[in-house]
């Protein structure tokens, strides 16, 4: 028959206080392999972070270099346009030539003379 051994209240205190310590273990255990994973993960954030920063430097010097070239030939084209003739003034052009005509004063025979001679 089921005889119950009366147990004495230290041993069902201990045995308690061993039950909860080993939670109390489990529960430090599951906390240390979190930490780990946090650790890990900032790590590999942290590498991240400074792959991609070197990667904008990279870029940023890339611009740098593509707007410092831009704004030189923006400035040459400016020089070379003060030097280049207007609108109006090859009107004017247009109209000498006209005026002129070439065509009509020389013949094609004249012209081949000319360059035969040359």
């Amino acid at each position: 028959m089921d005889e119950e051994i009366p147990q004495n209240p230290i041993n069902i205190i201990l045995s308690e206080f061993g039950t909860r310590l080993n939670e109390i273990e489990e529960k430090q255990r599951l906390i240390k392999d979190r930490m780990l994973l946090i650790g890990d993960n900032l790590i590999s954030l942290r590498e991240d972070l400074e792959r991609d920063s070197l990667e904008f430097k990279k870029q940023i010097k890339t611009l740098n270099f593509e707007v410092k070239t831009s704004k030189k030939l923006i400035e040459r084209i400016i020089n070379e346009l003060t030097t280049l003739a207007k609108k109006t003034e090859l009107e004017i052009l247009q109209r000498q030539i006209k005026m002129f005509n070439p065509l009509k004063s020389v013949t094609i025979e004249e012209v081949k003379k000319i360059i035969k001679e040359s």
